[in-house]
């Protein structure tokens, strides 16, 4: 008789002080990812498919920073990063301040299967999804009334963007939604995927970890796949998501301590925060965070149903 493998998949959306009267709302929100994503894997799909859908379901829901309910830049108008790879072959496809579109995952899944570019950007990334038939929509359907009220008070205070706060980063306080997954199928595949709105009151054209391979996004079917969430910059600068991947290479296969490793470089280096998922090849979950909460969910074959928490 063949020996099933393991599959498991593990979800976050963002790492924060996410408030009270806003967690029940993001355990939902991060469920319901999970859920979706499992019905793929569950039924023979592939880690990047189910990577896919549930990064399109969180984006979808106006509770996170991505894709719908996507924070506001300084200048009003928002501008979307996403990242997917996988660990078969390492190929990977991102976008990075891109408008216009309800699902950035798409466009980056679109992207590392139809086209020999890793990154596209701005016009170029939505003339690109125009060519694969992937919807556009106008910046209405994506702005919330909760991200006009957090802009208007950012403008009325004469608050500086965030990405200048050089020395401090963002305070965890500010809101940081960004959602990924990473899923490992019954092949033995491993797939990772971030999307994000980006830091609220941002510098137009600024481009966090989320579509950075090795930053904010990283799979290797040998060692394992992570998706990471927090200060951008401060992960951009440890390239967090790789160098989980070789703490994981080296630690005796421990993805929770690797996890933890990885939040702990990036404080120590650069005073940042955040929260990292993490699967092994073996399908073992670990996460980690510095913030006050860590919206988060997973299930592997092993387990007798979902867990989510905040």
């Amino acid at each position: 008789m063949k020996r099933q493998r393991p599959v498991s998949l593990v979800v976050h959306g963002g790492a924060w002080n996410i408030p009270e009267d806003e967690t029940e709302a993001h355990r939902r929100g991060v469920l319901s990812g999970l859920k979706a994503g499992w019905e793929l894997l569950r039924d023979g799909g592939t880690a990047v498919e189910a990577v896919e859908r549930s990064i399109t379901v969180m984006e979808n829901d106006d509770t996170f920073n991505a894709g719908r309910g996507s924070a506001l830049n300084a200048a009003g108008e928002i501008e979307l990063d996403a990242s997917i790879m996988e660990g078969e072959t390492l190929r990977a496809g991102a976008v990075a301040a891109l408008q216009n579109i309800a699902n950035p995952i798409s466009v980056a899944r679109a992207i590392m299967e139809k086209s020999d570019a890793v990154l596209l950007v701005g016009l170029g990334a939505m003339r690109f999804a125009k060519e694969r038939g992937i919807p556009t929509c106008g910046q209405d359907a994506l702005i919330t009334m909760r991200e006009i009220a957090r802009w208007r008070t950012s403008q009325a205070s004469g608050e500086q963007t965030p990405v200048r706060r050089r020395k401090t980063g963002v305070r965890p306080s500010s809101p940081g939604d960004t959602v990924g997954a990473v899923a490992l199928d019954a092949e033995g595949r491993i797939a990772s995927g971030t999307s994000t709105g980006g830091t609220p009151n941002k510098q137009p054209g600024r481009v966090g970890d989320s579509s950075l391979i090795g930053c904010g996004t990283y799979a290797d079917n040998s060692v394992g796949g992570v998706s990471a969430t927090g200060w951008g910059e401060g992960i951009i600068r440890v390239v967090m998501a790789k160098s989980l991947i070789d703490m994981l290479r080296v630690n005796g296969d421990d993805p929770e301590q690797a996890a933890k490793d990885a939040i702990a470089l990036l404080k120590k280096r650069t005073g940042g925060h955040g929260g990292v998922i993490v699967l092994n090849a073996g399908g073992r979950v670990g996460i980690a965070y510095n913030t006050p909460r860590m919206a988060r969910a997973y299930i592997t074959s092993s387990a007798r149903g979902p867990i989510a928490a905040v």
